[in-house]
């Protein structure tokens, strides 16, 4: 069974930092794609950052890129996606999706991922 579960989001003022963990069970971690999304109330779900654990590849969407850092302990089967500078737009829940790495066209786009995790809330004060 595959599972994802998050942690690290919490209150932060407008400048600090969080680091977000996703810890990943029941697949072939290897061999997938890991993406970070996130939803503020009243939004769509938001492609933030993804990570290869095939090749080590990552993306990052044009509103984090910069700030957010995203990796992958690959003897731990957990993916970590720092965050620096937050600013209170980055209010939002806070999901990891898993997905084969195989024929992945878009790694931003929610509909691509099988598995998701609960969420965790990044709250960030001004």
């Amino acid at each position: 069974e595959v599972q994802l579960v998050e942690s690290g989001g919490g209150l932060v003022q407008a400048g600090g930092s969080l680091r977000l963990s996703c810890a990943a069970s029941g697949f072939a971690f290897d061999d997938y794609v890991i993406g970070w999304f996130r939803q503020a109330p009243g939004k769509e779900r938001e492609g933030v950052s993804c990570i290869s654990n095939r090749d080590g590849s990552t993306y990052y969407a044009g509103s984090v890129k910069g700030r957010f850092t995203v990796s992958s302990d690959n003897a731990k089967n957990t993916v970590y996606l720092q965050m620096n500078s937050l600013k209170p737009e980055d209010t939002a829940v806070y999901y990891c999706a898993a997905r084969p790495a195989e024929k992945l066209v878009d790694c931003t786009d929610p509909y691509e991922y099988d598995s998701w995790g609960q969420g965790t809330q990044v709250t960030v004060s001004s």
